[in-house]
């Protein structure tokens, strides 16, 4: 079962740089959550705070009430799994021995590979749908392919709770669907806790069950979509005029930007009718 993961008043950053100002929130488990906000806000910083890649100046991040600095690392890695944006390659391995890495967590000096292992790997890749990739080289793949292949180094790791910094970075929008579809049926199949960073706003809001909106370091809003994502709300967080609407095909809110060349005469009356009830 998950752990209830809590951040409590929390300031964090680099070095002298202060990046999140007392920030708590309870990470809902079984769910996927999603943390938005402008560039810059804290959104990395505050997911690499939660996994113990930064220590808070102030405040604790705790695991079912326990402080995540007090866990032994591995005993951490097994219940705890982070994928960073734009992990680096190694150069020239592949994709089974990338998947591989996963497994680092259950290894010691003494053991090698168990059934375990080898079950959970190919699991993971075929989850990823990237099995036939197994013996290429990650240099070889498209950036979608090889944004499947570090989720299923992820998944091997097999955690129950899993952060994703950006997963869609610099993927064209059918790979962006893929990945946060897969990552769905990842929470749907086995209720994995999952926690991303993305910048896409209507995607967030379709995905997410919960939604945390950052400005400045500060959580400025948390809860279901439907129930935080407002024209207001956009305009605080990411000082965007919109019309909120609902999405034809998730029932989600839709953000409809209002820029300066696109508007109509009765845009007062448009944005009326638009806006979310």
């Amino acid at each position: 079962m998950p752990g209830i993961m809590k951040v409590e008043h929390v300031t964090s950053g680099y070095g002298e740089q202060m990046i999140l100002n007392d920030i708590s929130l309870e990470i809902p488990s079984h769910q996927i959550s999603i943390i938005i906000g402008a560039n810059g806000c804290g959104k990395s910083t505050l997911l690499k705070t939660m996994a113990r890649l930064i220590h808070p100046t102030s405040g604790h991040v705790t695991l079912n009430n326990k402080p995540i600095t007090k866990m032994a690392p591995k005993r951490l890695a097994r219940v705890l799994g982070m994928l960073p944006q734009s992990p680096i390659v190694p150069e020239g391995i592949t994709v089974s021995d990338l998947v591989g890495r996963g497994r680092y967590p259950y290894q010691s000096f003494m053991k090698g590979w168990s059934q375990d292992d080898y079950e959970a790997v190919a699991e993971a890749m075929e989850m990823m749908n990237i099995t036939e990739f197994a013996d290429r080289p990650i240099d070889e793949l498209s950036g979608g392919q090889r944004q499947r292949v570090w989720i299923a180094m992820a998944l091997a790791q097999q955690t129950d709770i899993l952060f994703l910094d950006e997963p869609t970075t610099f993927l064209d929008i059918t790979y962006q669907v893929e990945i946060l579809d897969l990552l769905t049926d990842l929470n749907r199949k086995f209720g994995t806790t999952i926690v991303m960073v993305l910048h896409d706003i209507n995607l967030s809001a379709r995905y997410a069950d919960y939604l945390f909106a950052l400005k400045q370091g500060r959580l400025v809003a948390e809860g279901k979509p439907a129930d935080i994502v407002t024209s207001d709300l956009i305009h605080q967080v990411f000082n965007l005029r919109c019309s909120i609407m609902v999405d034809p095909v998730s029932g989600s809110p839709s953000v409809v930007p209002i820029g300066r060349h696109h508007v109509r005469e009765d845009e007062d009356e448009l944005a009326t009718k638009l806006e979310w009830v």
